[in-house]
């Protein structure tokens, strides 16, 4: 699995690419715990479930299926005064979708595990994406103060955290400027 601080960090650069306006604080908490809600599978191993069934590590809760129910269900309980299936409604919907989504495909970057069950319950095949340049990370937090944890640090930094940084820079150059442009008079 990618860290959770990479999780958190590509919550909050959804979150600001998709918010022009300002955002409440519900917004921001909420993308964030969807972003980890996933790895809440990981209960399955002390339940017995076993890793490769679709409710063990990486299977249904790491799905396209469930970050799509995620997204519905936070944007109609937490954003009630938001007109149902408006433009604003949507747009909501979508950024918990993904900020959700993300972390299956993040996982599905990295170089350990079985693989993302994306399409469960309907197809419980576990897929990787074909570029992996990011180092598994350790469970629990005893890990990251190690070598596998700076290895780790090191990889997300660079194929994650830099790459959207970069395109946020331009998004907000690009944002400022279109501000700045005056009207089109005929």
């Amino acid at each position: 699995m990618a860290s959770a601080f990479t999780h958190v960090f590509v919550a909050a650069a959804l979150g600001k690419a998709v918010s022009q306006e300002k955002m409440p604080l519900r917004f921001w908490m909420l993308g964030l715990f969807c972003t980890l809600l996933p790895d809440l599978d990981v209960i399955a191993f002390r339940l017995g479930i076993p890793y490769r069934h679709m409710f063990g590590h990486r299977g249904f809760f790491h799905s396209l299926p469930f970050a799509l129910i995620v997204g519905v269900l936070v944007v109609s309980l937490a954003f009630r005064t938001v007109p149902r299936y408006s433009n604003k409604w949507w747009l909501l919907a979508g950024y918990f979708f993904a900020v959700t989504a993300s972390h299956g495909v993040l996982d599905a970057m990295t170089s350990g595990g079985y693989g993302i069950a994306f399409f469960s319950p309907f197809d419980d095949t576990r897929y990787f994406l074909p570029w992996r340049p990011l180092v598994v990370s350790p469970i629990g937090v005893y890990g990251f103060f190690s070598r596998w944890g700076w290895n780790v640090i090191v990889s997300e930094f660079l194929w994650i955290w830099l790459p959207i940084l970069m395109l946020l820079f331009i998004l907000m150059f690009f944002r400022k400027k279109l501000r700045r442009r005056p009207p089109i008079v005929p």
